[in-house]
This record gives C-alpha cells, structure tokens and sequence, in this order.
C-alpha cells in the first residue's frame, strides 16, 4: 500500500509565496507518513496574462525549491508549474513535473488539452503538449494528468495501457455553473472505465483572486468509482492509502479493459 497525500492548497500571483506554502504542505505530508505528495496545476502562480513573465526554466528557483524539500522529506512530489521556452508568440508550457524521493526531476508532462472553454483561451498564453507521461513514483506507475485533460478519455486510456496504476490528475478548476459537478462525475468516470484509482488534486479557493479558479474537491478514487477522500473547498493536507488489492478485486470482478474491441469502428 501507498500513503499518497493531496496537498490542497491556495495559490496566489506571487511564486515565492506560493513556493514558501507548497513546501509548507510537502512537509505536512511527510510528517504524516506520505510517500508520494501532489501539489496542484498551476502551483507557481495564478493563471492571468502574468504567467508568460512569470514563467521559470526547470532549473528555476521554483522547481529546484521543491526538489530540496522532496529530498529533505524523502518525498516523491507531483506539482504544476509554467514552464519557460522557445516558443511562438512568447507562449509557456503548462507543466507537471514529478521528482522523486532523492529530489531528481524524473518525469515532465506539458499539458496536452488546453482549456479554450467558457470563455477562457488558454492557447492564448500556453504551448500544448503532445506526449503522454507514466512515471514510477513511491513503488507506483503513475500517469499525469493536468486539469482539462480530464474531459478527455482517451488520454487515460493510453496512459493505462502504459502501465499506469494511479492517474495522478492536478488542476486548477475554475467555479461556475455545473462545474463542480463535472469535475466530479468526471474524476470518479475516469476511475470507473479504466478500473484505475485516481488522486484528483485542485487549487482550494484563494478568497483574495476574483478569477474563480480553485474548487478545492481534491478525491482518492478506487477502481469501483468509491471516493475514499473528498476534501471539500478548504485549505488542507491530507493522507489517504492506496491499496493495489482493491485494484485486483476489482479487474477480477470487472476485466473491462481485457472486452475492449478495439476494431469496432476502425477502417
């Protein structure tokens, strides 16, 4: 069993405040036995025409403020950050980076979906993606997940067929009619079709942004769509277990993965 903890935290414009804070949580985590600790998307900054100046190289103070605390707590880390490149228009990477318990970065997955929805335009500002990432953290495969990505079934499935044990979803969910609602349903979907536990991580609320981004609602979902752990809309840090026994049970009962017909409407 893995002790995962959803570190769900508020987010200002300010990243050395917002580094300060996730370090903060990394450290609550590992003092209540966590393995792997998840931060969520956008942990630099806040999202807004900021990021394209605020955005850091992988080497930057920000990434390389959360590898010493990984290695100092022997925490394996997942968190969003904004990734600076060569990249038209001036545009960043909307980045997850996993580090592992030594503090190495060993895995960066640039956000594949980019969210151009109610009225946002996130390709505005942000480069997409183009590959999905599984990387072993803490015994685990995990598969990296970022906000929007969610509404789309076929990221997952590819990253289940790569391996993947948990999907590893962070975000920063913006408020609105239903939203809450779709994220989740979404996040107990996309733990019920692919009979994969998911460690769904948001932004809590930031009382002082008008921007709306940050639910909070960060889960532990199990292979039967069971939520272990909804932490609501509050600032929190919280372990949950992950058991790979209920993911055997469940494939057992419900081997949906082996009815695939994956000729069925294929030329």
């Amino acid at each position: 069993m893995t002790r995962i903890a959803l570190c769900q935290i508020p987010v200002s414009e300010d990243p050395a405040a917002n580094l300060s804070r996730a370090r903060e949580a990394l450290r609550a985590a590992a003092e209540d036995g966590a393995e792997l600790a998840i931060l969520p998307e956008a942990t630099l900054t806040r999202y807004g025409r900021r990021i394209t100046d605020l955005a850091e190289p992988l080497d930057g103070p920000f990434v390389t403020g959360l590898a010493e605390t990984a290695k100092e707590t022997g925490l394996a880390v997942v968190a969003g950050v904004f990734e600076t490149g060569e990249e038209p228009g001036g545009r960043v990477r909307n980045t997850a980076v996993a580090l592992d318990g030594t503090g190495t970065l060993v895995a960066v997955y640039r956000k594949i979906h980019l969210f151009d929805s109610f009225g946002a335009k996130e390709s505005e500002l942000v480069v997409p993606g183009e590959e999905p990432v599984v990387v072993e953290l803490a015994g685990l495969r995990v598969g990296l997940v970022t906000c929007y990505d969610i509404r789309f079934p076929e990221l997952f499935r590819e990253l289940v067929d790569r391996g993947a044990d948990v999907f590893a979803v962070i975000a920063a969910w913006g408020s609105g009619p239903m939203k809450e609602e779709h994220w989740a349903t979404l996040v107990r979907a996309r733990a019920i079709e692919n009979t994969t536990w998911v460690a769904a991580v948001g932004q809590a609320p930031n009382p002082e942004a008008a921007d709306g981004f940050g639910i909070g609602r960060s889960m532990l979902v199990d292979p039967m769509g069971v939520v272990h752990t909804d932490l609501g809309p509050a600032p929190s840090v919280r372990t949950c277990v992950l058991d790979p026994q209920i993911t055997i049970a469940t494939r057992n009962a419900l081997p949906c993965l082996e009815h695939r017909r994956l000729q069925v409407g294929r030329s």
